[in-house]
């Protein structure tokens, strides 16, 4: 699984950020208003940030032999947790990012505000979620094979004839 780059990330947040306030803008022009963002979405992106980034720090120790218990799958879950993380985080900075805009001009009107105010918030969960996202990924890092494995002619360094 290849890592993701952060400027993968940056344009998927662009993308998102200008098909969202598209369709806001387009829906804002027919009456429509999305409902307000809540507070707690805030919450509940920073405590998935904070879970993964957990678990990505048991699969570090994991790969360093201080924590000879972790399961494999577990850490191989986690690296895929950490790459839907970077996405998600992206996505949800380009949808909150797009709220902001949507109101950018009515920041005079109270509720207006609040709503920007929310948005941004919410844009900067996201984007922390994105940040642990490359950070869980960076710690479920594989270091390469050294030369001796190489060498023997199994990838994960055992000799296929004692097999």
């Amino acid at each position: 699984m290849a890592r993701t780059r952060w400027q993968t990330l940056v344009a998927v947040a662009v993308v998102v950020t200008a098909v969202a306030w598209s369709l806001l803008g387009v829906l804002r022009g027919q009456g429509l208003v999305p409902p307000p963002v809540s507070w707690p979405v805030v919450v509940v992106m920073l405590v998935i940030a904070g879970g993964v980034l957990r678990m990505g720090w048991a699969v570090r120790q994991f790969l360093q032999g201080r924590r000879p218990d972790l399961d494999p799958v577990r850490a191989a879950r986690t690296a895929v947790l950490a790459k839907a993380s970077c996405y998600t985080g992206a996505s949800l900075l380009g949808w909150y990012a797009a709220q902001v805009l949507v109101v950018l001009g009515d920041l005079e009107i109270d509720s207006q505000r609040e709503r920007a105010v929310a948005a941004g918030v919410a844009a900067l969960g996201a984007a922390v979620l994105a940040v642990v996202g490359l950070v869980v990924e960076h710690l479920c890092r594989i270091p390469p094979p050294s030369d001796d494995a190489a060498e023997k002619g199994a990838p994960d360094g055992t000799d296929p004839a004692a097999i």
